[in-house]
């Protein structure tokens, strides 16, 4: 296996605490086929995350014990399943819990775990953006953001202060001028499992 490329203190962060109530089920173990392999959701969506990463951490609810299994089976000590007691009050709260997790980090490339064909060219590219000194980066296509994104250490309070669903969407809104946009020519950093029907993707480039 080629060797990871060294993230120098760049940590990656998937929030995965949802209760999925659009999708009607738990969505994140939903078996899905990508690449002419058969396994669950979230399983794709972490996949390219440790092309890039030797560690993911993962933030949970209390109760996924069955997710936190397959994660494990999966990916072994690589991945770090983070609990979020406040889950239900918003995205917020899992990002906060996350970066708690991972708080000497350097900077975050935050990525969500319903988005199982997001490139790793995506990921990487972020990651590079924050380890060249960007303050803010984000996967975009044209003139449209997508997934994942990043923010260097001079926001960790900022996140570690999150609630509700904004608080990084205020924070790339808010700084916009600072956010290094990676280009990505993959409609797959838009792409987001809310839904059954949105398990037929079509990839466009």
């Amino acid at each position: 296996m080629k060797p990871l490329p060294e993230s120098r203190g760049i940590a990656a962060l998937v929030l995965a605490a949802g209760r999925a109530r659009r999708f009607g089920a738990d969505k994140r173990l939903v078996l899905l086929e990508n690449e002419g392999q058969v396994q669950p959701l979230i399983v794709h969506a972490l996949r390219p995350w440790f092309a890039v990463f030797a560690k993911v951490a993962v933030v949970l609810r209390p109760d996924n014990d069955e997710v936190r299994r397959v994660l494990v089976d999966a990916f072994a000590d690589r991945v770090q399943c983070v609990e979020c007691l406040r889950a239900d009050e918003g995205m917020g709260h899992s990002l906060a819990a996350g970066v708690a997790a991972t708080i000497s980090a350097r900077g975050w490339v935050v990525g969500l775990a319903d988005m199982p064909w997001v490139p790793r060219a995506a990921i990487s590219g972020v990651r590079d953006a924050l380890m060249s000194g960007a303050a803010l980066a984000a996967a975009c296509r044209t003139a449209r953001r997508g997934h994942p994104v990043g923010f260097s250490a001079r926001y960790r309070q900022e996140l570690m202060d999150s609630t509700g669903d904004v608080g990084a969407r205020l924070l790339l809104r808010r700084d916009a001028e600072h956010v290094v946009r990676v280009a990505i020519d993959d409609e797959g950093i838009f792409a987001d499992v809310d839904t059954p029907q949105d398990l037929i993707f079509s990839r466009s480039t």
